[in-house]
């Protein structure tokens, strides 16, 4: 008999216990819920501003053979740089690219030089560089026909764009 109190002094004590945790466990649920729909929102707000941000390109011309950012292009550059104020996580992609004169192995190291330069012009106006990636295509991808001067020039550019 003094057996049967201690296994119902037991039974009792498991009882609570599991009204206890599941009181926790309850609460544990409510906030993993709240966290999960803070964070759902969260995305749904980067999802729209990434989609605002995306609206906005911008297209910077070179001579032949520089990679001198002309009046024209911190024009643009500035332009674009303005644009993205509002949208601080906004990852920028800047893109060069070359025409068909010179060499394929040069016109690709001018591409990716024309494509840093544009991401330097944009860190001084206030792009931080984490920001930016860079690529260099050399002649792949041409605007227009490299067969005519103003073909060529349209080549010769980097597109900035929101990734």
């Amino acid at each position: 008999m003094t057996g049967r109190p201690a296994a119902r002094a037991l039974s009792i004590a498991l009882l609570l216990a599991q009204g206890c945790s599941s009181g926790y466990q309850r609460a544990y649920d409510r906030e993993t819920q709240k966290l999960q729909a803070e964070q759902q929102a969260l995305d749904a707000k980067d999802t729209a501003e990434h989609a605002q941000a995306s609206r906005f390109a911008a297209v910077v011309y070179f001579d032949v053979g520089s990679t001198v950012v002309g009046k024209d292009g911190e024009r643009e550059l500035q332009w674009f740089v303005d644009k993205m104020q509002p949208y601080p996580k906004a990852v920028i992609l800047v893109q060069g690219f070359a025409d068909s004169t010179g060499s394929e192995g040069k016109n690709k190291t001018l591409s990716e030089d024309r494509a840093r330069e544009v991401a330097t012009v944009l860190g001084a106006k206030g792009i931080d560089a984490s920001r930016i990636m860079t690529q260099g295509y050399g002649t792949e991808s041409p605007a227009a026909a490299n067969a005519s001067a103003k073909g060529r020039g349209r080549n010769r550019r980097v597109e900035v764009t929101v990734r």
